[in-house]
């Protein structure tokens, strides 16, 4: 196969040819591919650019190990942002214990979580400013719920295909994890 060829692959094809031969040389075209939108991802849960570089060559080492149980359910993109949150947010609840700094996000990657036909209109109103500290008080795996819907705008489907759960499992989840923002965020907003 000519490097044209190679770089002209769909991922789910370079997945399968990195699974068949363990070619590192190909896994870079995926890491390549993905580096920014992982380093992203893992800025988001880290304190500080040398943190989330650290985490990013992790989630990397991570996925070359895993990819074989990549099934092509979903799109592959879908597949590495579930598994960079999984990390991310098991990166976080391990340093938890170790009293680690809170995690910040991006406002402007922020404001679209409450874009949604099923939001409250009290979701819509929230301060996006107030919104990123509320997001610090919910648990990893909330954050990282709201954050794939309303941040990566995955849809019901793919959030069920990257969870591995069930579509009604998935708005559950979203539904308790908006519900609990929304009071975090109301009392905070009359602490504050």
């Amino acid at each position: 196969m000519t490097p044209d060829a190679v770089h002209n692959l769909t991922d789910e094809a370079l997945v399968e040819a990195i699974v068949k031969t363990n070619d590192t040389m190909l896994f870079e075209i995926l890491y390549d591919r993905y580096a920014s939108m992982v380093y992203n991802k893992c800025y988001g849960f880290a304190n500080g650019i040398d943190e989330a570089k650290d985490l990013t060559q992790d989630v990397f080492l991570r996925v070359f190990v895993k990819l074989a149980s990549f099934k092509g359910k979903s799109k592959f993109s879908t597949w590495l942002y579930a598994f960079t949150y999984n990390h991310c947010v098991n990166y976080v609840t391990r340093n938890t214990a170790k009293k680690i700094e809170k995690k910040s996000i991006n406002s402007d990657r922020i404001e679209n979580i409450g874009e949604d036909v099923d939001s409250t209109s009290e979701f819509k109103q929230m301060r996006v400013e107030k919104l990123k500290k509320v997001m610090e008080l919910i648990s990893p795996e909330e954050k990282m719920i709201l954050l794939l819907k309303y941040q990566d705008n995955l849809s019901i489907k793919e959030l069920s295909e990257a969870l591995d759960i069930g579509e009604s499992a998935v708005k559950m989840r979203l539904k308790r994890a908006k519900e609990k923002l929304i009071i975090k965020y109301n009392k905070y907003t009359k602490d504050g």
